[in-house]
């Protein structure tokens, strides 16, 4: 009987006959040779039919079957060191299963939107595929790497009565009689959690209700937020290289193959696999700003533009100290020895593309706490439980989240933010 196995194990069977279940992608034909472009979910490879070695049935039914039209095919797995795979199957027979016919997606150029659009067929497409297999890569290192380090998982909840960052940018439902949001952070919970446990890490859906289309913004996108007690800034930093670095690594080792797919080069990802990263204050970044004379006064946050900029001075990852008060979130803990900045730092990307972490000490005093929970105009009701932490044994505590989103584009080298999310536009097709 005929073994049944997967495209990507087609390394294991040269020269071996095997059936694979698989779709069609592209063909093309030169009279006496058909040449089938298969994909399974696994990985893309080439089947080639020669007229002369199979039936007359078989080469009739390779140069009609359509795109996407899904079939078993058995045959001869070959080396094909031409290909960016490096095997083929010799194909001795086809069984149609699933027929198709007009499929959208053809192998000409799409415009974004276009796919966009299709995304529920799009992901079957090489691009799209590769970048999916980066993200669960990327994920499964994230599980890893604070399993190795001591960490505990917990869940925080979607719905919410409070908000880490202020009410201006969230969704809000209304929960029976109570008014709730979507969450914009599991951080809160965590800093709780690290209060039982020491290291903690939430992972899951956040949400901002921006009415951004920008190729850095999305509305729904998922969070990984570490936080640890008896940790100050600094080794929060080193906490942080050593992950991204980590999850750079595991991308080189094991997605050679969809690193290749996506053309994407991998010596240029290996510089960011070496730490330390370079560190400058909020201070010198403007100074940097100001004398290549880009708009911008200390006090202002930066935006695309200016994190380009700043990126493009480094070879690596690059951590901004010490942000402005009056432009960070009012759980920071405040620098020691000056009263306008916080203990913080964001990770800007290379390469353009942006912030993909950011972290604080937290603060730690009850008073200070309250008061500034009061100076946002937050309901200090809602946060009694969160100062509870202060209340019952308080301990220096750091914390930071990574945006799996952002870190998939700029590990990937894409463009656009939207690709990195399964089902990006499926929202619209919900009918009120």
């Amino acid at each position: 009987m005929v073994k049944k196995i997967s495209i990507i194990d087609a390394k294991n069977h040269v020269d071996e006959e095997v059936k694979i279940g698989v779709w069609l992608t592209d063909k093309r034909s030169s009279g006496k040779i058909s040449f089938l472009q298969l994909r399974d979910g696994t990985a893309f490879f080439q089947g080639v039919v020669v007229k002369s070695q199979v039936s007359e049935a078989v080469f009739q039914l390779a140069k009609d079957v359509k795109q996407e039209s899904s079939m078993w095919v058995t045959g001869v797995i070959h080396e094909d060191t031409r290909s960016h795979f490096g095997y083929e199957i010799e194909i001795s027979d086809i069984e149609l299963i699933g027929d198709s016919s007009e499929y959208p997606i053809t192998p000409k150029e799409h415009g974004i939107e276009f796919l966009l659009d299709h995304r529920h067929l799009w992901l079957r497409s090489k691009r799209p595929f590769a970048i999916m297999k980066i993200r669960n890569e990327i994920i499964r290192a994230s599980y890893e790497f604070f399993n190795q380090e001591g960490f505990i998982k917990m869940d925080p909840p979607i719905l919410t009565g409070s908000a880490p960052e202020g009410t201006t940018e969230l969704f809000h439902i209304e929960y029976f009689d109570n008014d709730a949001y979507l969450t914009q952070s599991g951080q809160l919970y965590a800093e709780a959690g690290a209060m039982a446990f020491g290291k903690v890490f939430t992972f899951g859906p956040v949400f901002r209700a921006e009415k951004s289309k920008t190729r850095r913004h999305l509305t729904e996108f998922w969070m990984i937020e570490p936080e640890m007690a008896f940790t100050t800034q600094d080794e929060s930093l080193e906490v942080q290289e050593k992950y991204v670095a980590y999850l750079v690594q595991n991308v080189i080792d094991h997605c050679a193959y969809e690193l290749k797919l996506l053309d994407r080069d991998v010596d240029q990802l290996k510089k960011y696999t070496k730490t330390p990263y370079p560190r400058i204050s909020y201070d010198k970044a403007v100074e940097m700003l100001q004398a290549a004379d880009f708009d911008i006064k200390w006090g202002d946050d930066f935006g695309a533009p200016d994190e380009t900029y700043l990126s493009d001075q480094f070879e690596q990852p690059v951590f901004i100290l010490n942000y402005p008060k009056a432009i960070k979130p009012f759980y920071m803990k405040p620098h020691p020895t000056r009263d306008d900045v916080y203990l913080c730092a964001d990770l800007l990307a290379p390469e353009g593309y942006g912030e993909i972490i950011g972290g604080s000490e937290r603060e730690t005093d009850f008073d200070k706490l309250e008061a500034e929970i009061k100076a946002m105009g937050l309901d200090l009701e809602e946060y009694q439980w969160y100062l509870d932490l202060r209340r019952y044994g308080s301990v220096p505590h750091s914390g930071f989240g990574l945006g799996l989103e952002r870190a998939i584009t700029w590990i990937c080298g894409i463009d656009h933010l939207r690709e990195t999310i399964p089902f990006p536009r499926m929202i619209n097709r919900i009918k009120p």
